[in-house]
């Protein structure tokens, strides 16, 4: 159908003009990524693509050095909201200049901060600059409750509001006429195919509809975060294992809530099964039970987490390989090889997202499933299921 192809086409060639024009500035955030030069050597490349991973407390997106000789950032800071020793604590996270070394130390509320690897925490009383010990831990140091609007969670209340702001729109678009038009002509594909490819056939005809919201909501959170986490600001929402959980645990908690007396049967006293046996499969089912959204958690999480890795190590190709292939020769086959693997990364922030959705749907539809049917009998007397089928066949 034109009106369905015209707009997943359009949302194709976005992304491949979004993913191109951003990647010259991907590869200079990495060429030049902290206030003490430029990233040179296989150590920094590996310690930057970590902290790439990691969540953040500001938008650092490059550095570079100006007239006077000094080095300056650009980018910008995110409010910390800490509940310390002496009660709750906020302040922009500008304040420690972009140090994550421990060596600027902050002063709020009577307390001492410092931020280090990215992680807040509380000095001791007395305590001037923080003392780490064998194991790499600060031992004159704790992390005080962090409720700091992070990168991450900038990014998902960022994509929240998109979904409000979009979906809202095309609610109102239904409510005054039948067709939508702009951008919700690019939602409204989508969403019919989610229903029909996903929530329909996996939870069923009749019950489907109670599930759609849920299922639409994961489905675009999952895309637009992972179309977001390809952008040079650094967003890797779903790249977190803390996302993933949670939104590993809503499907969770629905499946369980949603499960019939079916459902619960066949975990905890199989039917048609001797005994011995159902005694011998409750554990494996409940070990089943919990090993489905964990599987849901680890293949997101993996999956985003190594499209970075592999994106960042193509950029880095330019600083490795400049002495084989000189300056201009190693940055032009970082990228074509980066343009290449976020190309198909554009192709994964959606695999995934229906991946997470239509997993989700099934898991759903297990729980909901009716196993003991009413069949009907034609008038031959056979036991057929779809009484529609055999009105069919008389004609």
């Amino acid at each position: 159908m034109k009106i369905t192809s015209l707009p997943i086409h359009f949302l194709a060639v976005i992304s491949f003009l979004l993913c191109g024009t951003l990647l010259n500035a991907q590869e200079h955030s990495v060429a030049e990524a902290n206030d003490e030069g430029p990233v040179n050597t296989q150590q920094e490349i590996t310690d930057y693509t970590n902290h790439h991973l990691k969540d953040s407390h500001d938008f650092h997106l490059f550095s570079y050095q100006g007239s006077d000789g000094e080095r300056h950032s650009f980018g910008f800071s995110l409010p910390v909201i800490l509940w310390a020793s002496n009660g709750p604590v906020a302040f922009m996270s500008s304040e420690f200049h972009h140090d994550i070394d421990g060596e600027v130390v902050v002063e709020k509320g009577g307390n001492r901060f410092v931020n280090l690897h990215d992680k807040i925490y509380e000095l001791e009383e007395g305590a001037e600059e923080v003392v780490m010990g064998e194991d790499h831990h600060p031992v004159n140091a704790h992390k005080p409750f962090d409720l700091s609007i992070t990168k991450s969670v900038f990014g998902i209340l960022l994509v929240g509001l998109l979904l409000l702001f979009w979906f809202g729109s095309l609610g109102k678009q239904y409510k005054k006429k039948s067709i939508p038009t702009g951008f919700g002509r690019a939602l409204e594909p989508l969403v019919i195919y989610v229903r029909d490819e996903i929530a329909r056939p996996n939870i069923g005809e009749h019950k489907y509809r109670k599930y759609m919201s849920f299922l639409l909501t994961v489905f675009f959170f999952i895309w637009v975060s992972n179309l977001l986490g390809m952008t040079p600001f650094g967003f890797n929402i779903t790249g977190q294992i803390a996302v993933t959980v949670c939104l590993a645990l809503f499907t969770f908690f629905i499946v369980q809530f949603s499960g019939n007396k079916d459902y619960w049967k066949h975990i905890f006293w199989m039917p048609d099964v001797p005994v011995i046996m159902k005694i011998i499969l409750i554990p494996i089912e409940v070990l089943g039970m919990l090993t489905k959204p964990f599987s849901l958690l680890i293949r997101l999480f993996a999956n985003i987490t190594a499209g970075h890795v592999v994106v960042m190590g193509l950029i880095a190709l330019m600083i490795t390989l400049k002495a084989q292939f000189g300056a201009v020769g190693s940055t032009g086959l970082s990228l074509v090889l980066t343009l290449f693997i976020s190309v198909i990364e554009i192709l994964v922030a959606f695999l995934q997202a229906f991946i997470f959705t239509m997993l989700s749907a099934l898991f759903i539809g297990m729980a909901v499933a009716e196993h003991d049917h009413h069949h009907e009998h034609d008038e031959e007397g056979h036991e057929v299921d779809d009484v529609e089928d055999v009105r069919e066949s008389f004609v």
